[in-house]
């Protein structure tokens, strides 16, 4: 019997990247005066860790698996074509988006500002109502990687209901 409802958890991290004009990206949205993410695509971590959370709770793998990062076509590719696959293998298999939760874990930019359209964003992308979709920001206190500036890191928990 399968169940009416499955969860899935991602996570994704990235550097700060040192050329200056690569744009921060996260949910889809573009942060303006930010240091952009290193990566081999758009390094959109948000949306990478929600690729993850609904893949998992499908149970059909991983990023990794679908688009991988040595696959030279997806060097600087969007990363909402990454979310736009995974979730069309979500519903082929007869799952839909119930809820997403996301944490953005930065010290810097200060993303509080940038948190309710952010959520909008990934709303829009996923086909869902903005109710749907919450997004969380918050620092490491000055501890490792995120708290010493030099990357951010973002989880995700995603919600998938039968059809």
């Amino acid at each position: 019997m399968t169940p009416a409802v499955r969860v899935g958890q991602g996570v994704d991290v990235h550097p700060l990247s040192d050329d200056p004009a690569r744009p921060l990206v996260l949910g889809g949205m573009r942060i303006p005066g930010a240091a952009g993410l290193a990566g081999h695509s758009d390094a959109d971590a948000l949306l990478h860790a929600v690729v993850d959370a609904l893949l998992g709770a499908a149970g059909l793998g991983d990023i990794g698996a679908l688009f991988g990062s040595e696959d030279p076509d997806y060097a600087g590719a969007d990363s909402q074509v990454f979310l736009a696959g995974a979730l069309a293998q979500v519903v082929e298999h007869g799952w839909a988006v119930g809820n997403v939760d996301v944490t953005i874990v930065a010290q810097r930019p200060r993303l509080a500002p940038y948190r309710e359209g952010i959520a909008r964003s990934l709303a829009t992308l996923l086909g869902v109502p903005a109710a749907a979709v919450n997004v969380k920001a918050t620092t490491s206190d000055g501890l490792g990687f995120t708290g010493r500036g030099e990357g951010i890191a973002c989880l995700a928990i995603v919600l998938l209901e039968a059809r």
